[in-house]
Formats: C-alpha cells, structure tokens, sequence
C-alpha cells in the first residue's frame, strides 16, 4: 500500500510540567485539519518527543516506521510559573539541533522560556504570556520582547502568547501547510475564530508593590487613591524626598514605567472595570477615572487595549 504524501511533521515537545492540553489539543486540531484538507491533500504527521534529564526521545507517532523528519517543534505552555520551571541544558540542544536540521521553532506561552534557554531566540522577536513578559525579559535580556502579539513568525521562530493561544498557533500552522481555506474550515468545525492577532485586550495592569523602595511605594500608594484627581506627576518627587531626576531614575526601575505611563495605567485599568461592569457612558467613565477630553480617552485607550472603549464593551461586558 502507498503511503500518504506528508506536508510536514510536527513534533510536540513533552516537558516537565507542561500543559498536556495543549499537546492532546494541538494533535487533535491538526488532525482535523487533514480532513478538512480532503483525500487527495497531503497528510500532517504528528509525534510527541518526551523531554528529561536524559535527552529527548519519540514516545508517539501518527505515521509509524518512517523515519522522522521533523519540519516543525512546539514546546508547549507551561503549568507552573516560570521561575519554577527547570532548565534542561538536553532540551535545549535537541532543539537547536532540530532546528539546524531546518525544523522551524514554536512556543506557546511560558514555552517561551524554554525556547530562550536555546538562545536562538536571543536578537529576535518573540512573544509570550502578556504575564510573563517582565521575567522573560529579565532573564532573556537579548530577546526583543513583543507580548503585544498573540503570534509572532519570524519564519524559523514563532512564538504564541496566552496559555490557549495554542490554537491561535495551531492555525496559523495548518493556513501555512494547508492553506487558508482549510484553516478557516477547521476554525469553523472547531467553533473558534481564525487566528487572533493582539494580547492588549486581555493584558491587566498589575502594579508591583515588592520591589523594596520604600520612597517609589508611598508615591504608588498616592498615585492609586489620587489616581482620578492627580492633576500631573511633578510634585511626586518632593513627595518622596528625592530629586526629580534620582526619583525618575528609581521609580522606573521598581515599577517598570515612567511616572506619568503609570498614572496612564491605572486610570485605564479603572476604566476597563467600569465597561466591564458597568453600563455607565463612556464619556462619564473617562471624566470619573480623570480625563476631561473624550477624545483623548479614547485615543489612550486605544493605545493601551488596542480596542475602542465601545468595542472593548462589547467584548467584556455584562450583557446589556
């Protein structure tokens, strides 16, 4: 008997504490996608590649006997945090070696960080779970952080953001291999929408409070019970007993923002509250949360969630 043509293989990396949803989702969505595709389209081979201390080995095969061939490797969410997740210095050469063999790299969400400790990821874009993004950035300080996206392809790297956005990945695979249509047929069999583009709308603001700077968390304090009254972000130093420039310097290394991008935070954090639960107007809600233009409001909203204030509403609000 003949054996089907493959279009690919992708290998679905199993690693300590990583999220078996994903590997069962992923091996079911690309199957349905190869029938959606048609008989006469070529098949996608799947195999999961169980990682540990030892090295890495194939422990399940869609297309048995063949040798292996891997065009494609996707470690997988993590369920614990990242700072509990253990480098393995064997993973990290099967996947560079994988990927010198022509394989093309995939993570999803904290599999980023698995995909760092390569460092082919290091000078090149990447996403991960909007969450995350700090610690990657900290202990990764040579990747370009972009956790604005839900998916980042950067041709032999792509990386997911959420811990779902495997199926943003999957997708956009299946458009790759398969082609749109196909892709759009099993987005519409498996009921979800085609491949998202953005993270902002469901990134939250959170503050950090344990940085240890006493001076920089008593003007936090302030800024977030004066947040809709602060008229502006000059008198903070003073506040805080430093020099503007010492004050500007310090706050944001403990928080991460400029002073008045902090302010900006926390004003749209409180917006987002009230169009998530509120059916109060939009122009009410800017001048409660400190904006006496409108227009303004809506255009930092913009920015911040990449969704209008309207649209954001629509998405997550109550139902009317």
């Amino acid at each position: 008997m003949q054996q089907p043509k493959l279009a690919a293989e992708i290998g679905l990396l199993i690693y300590p504490d990583c999220q078996l949803a994903a590997i069962h989702g992923l091996t079911d969505l690309f199957r349905i996608a190869g029938q959606w595709a048609g008989e006469d389209a070529s098949e996608i081979r799947l195999s999961h590649w169980q990682a540990d201390d030892t090295g890495v080995t194939c422990v399940w095969d869609s297309h048995p006997g063949r040798v292996h061939r891997l065009t494609h490797v996707i470690a997988p969410p993590s369920i614990v945090m990242p700072d509990r997740m253990v480098p393995s210095p064997s993973t990290a050469g099967w996947l560079r070696d994988q990927h010198g063999g022509g394989a093309t790299l995939c993570s999803v969400c904290a599999g980023a960080f698995v995909l760092a400790e390569t460092g082919l990821i290091d000078g090149r874009r990447a996403t991960t779970h909007w969450a995350f993004a700090r610690e990657l950035a900290e202990r990764f300080p040579n990747v370009h952080l972009a956790d604005e996206h839900m998916v980042v392809d950067e041709g032999d790297i792509i990386t997911a953001g959420g811990i779902l956005a495997w199926v943003d990945l999957g997708l956009t695979l299946v458009s790759r291999l398969l082609g749109p249509a196909t892709m759009l047929a099993t987005a519409r069999f498996l009921l979800i929408e085609p491949p998202r583009q953005s993270q902002r709308p469901f990134a939250q603001f959170v503050p950090r409070f344990d940085h240890g700077d006493d001076g920089i968390r008593s003007a936090q304090h302030h800024m977030h019970a004066n947040a809709a009254t602060l008229q502006n972000v000059t008198d903070l130093p003073a506040q805080a007993g430093l020099t503007t420039r010492t004050f500007l310097r310090r706050f944001s290394a403990a928080t991460g923002f400029t002073p008045l991008e902090y302010l900006q935070q926390i004003r749209i954090a409180n917006a987002r509250q009230a169009l998530e639960r509120t059916h109060t107007p939009v122009d009410r809600i800017a001048w409660e949360v400190g904006y006496a233009d409108p227009a303004a409001f809506r255009k930092l909203f913009r920015k911040l969630t990449g969704l209008t204030p309207a649209a954001y509403r629509q998405q997550f609000g109550i139902p009317g």
